[in-house]
């Protein structure tokens, strides 16, 4: 199973919000990352064929998505960062309705419908109307009917948002054990979901893949480039003056700074190990910092 962009592009006015995206996909998760207006829901509202490309194509299996229609979109799941839903519906009755909507029948419908209300933890809540539900209980919904007809391919945008840091863990063994056969684009601001669970990462600046890289080598790029320092707390402010500082900690009456440069910020600063969130603050220093 191949998702494939070719040479991707999606204009509005002078604006390229998507510019000339290539990739190949295959089953697995794909963490898709970037600042505020990198072209990240551009592309996944592209993929979904919710938008038209200004030029390149989309291929599924080798066939342009706009000449398979529905053929596609049987293979598609899709939950956007703000999910409309039926209010007055229960959980159980919105995904039955769903379920309509995506063709399934009755059996496999109450089949799926029951099982992803257990998987997503709603199966104690799922007569009750979707008006009383918190953010996060509606988040776990939005998942579920993504999931409804078992798509081959999962588009998750900022899926974790709302939730407590139970339900995320709860959530990502989810979205990790749908990775075996399907592919999952998930975009979020939370930098330690894509890192416990992306295989690939997928970064976007200015309407371009920054990079496409196995999560097990993406941060080689910056090895040599992180280091702590323990300071004392009147120096703080010069040193993110000078430096990028991605992180700090109070450890008495002194500080412990983590920064991403070139060089040794000072002769007795400690290389350590890289992170996710220091490639992505090392490539987007300066820029609303929205994942």
């Amino acid at each position: 199973m191949k998702l494939q962009l070719q040479h991707l592009s999606k204009s509005y006015g002078p604006k390229r919000s998507v510019n000339n995206i290539s990739a190949t996909l295959t089953p697995g998760v794909y963490g898709l990352l970037g600042a505020n207006g990198a072209g990240k829901t551009t592309l996944m509202r592209m993929i979904c064929g919710v938008l038209t490309p200004t030029s390149g194509q989309i291929l599924f299996n080798g066939k342009p998505i706009d000449v398979l229609g529905e053929r596609y979109y049987a293979h598609l799941g899709y939950m956007p960062q703000d999910f409309g839903f039926y209010s007055d519906f229960t959980a159980r009755e919105f995904l039955f309705y769903m379920a309509a909507i995506k063709g399934l029948g009755k059996k496999e419908a109450i089949r799926r419908t029951e099982r992803l209300l257990a998987m997503v933890n709603l199966q104690d809540m799922a007569d009750k109307k979707i008006r009383s539900y918190s953010g996060g209980m509606k988040q776990r919904l939005g998942i579920a009917q993504a999931e409804l007809n078992n798509p081959a391919i999962l588009i998750l945008d900022e899926p974790t948002a709302g939730l407590d840091p139970k339900e995320r863990i709860r959530l990502r063994n989810v979205i990790s054990g749908f990775s075996r056969e399907k592919i999952i684009i998930l975009s979020t601001h939370i930098v330690s979901d894509v890192s416990y669970i992306a295989d690939t990462i997928l970064m976007m600046k200015q309407g371009r893949f920054l990079i496409q890289e196995p999560m097990a080598t993406v941060t080689d790029t910056i090895n040599g480039k992180v280091w702590e320092i323990l300071t004392d707390e009147h120096q703080v402010t010069e040193y993110t003056r000078h430096f990028q500082v991605v992180n700090l900690r109070h450890e008495g009456d002194q500080v412990r700074l983590r920064i991403v440069h070139e060089t040794p910020p000072t002769p007795d600063a400690r290389s350590s190990a890289p992170n996710l969130e220091d490639l992505f603050l090392y490539h987007f220093n300066g820029e609303e910092q929205a994942l």
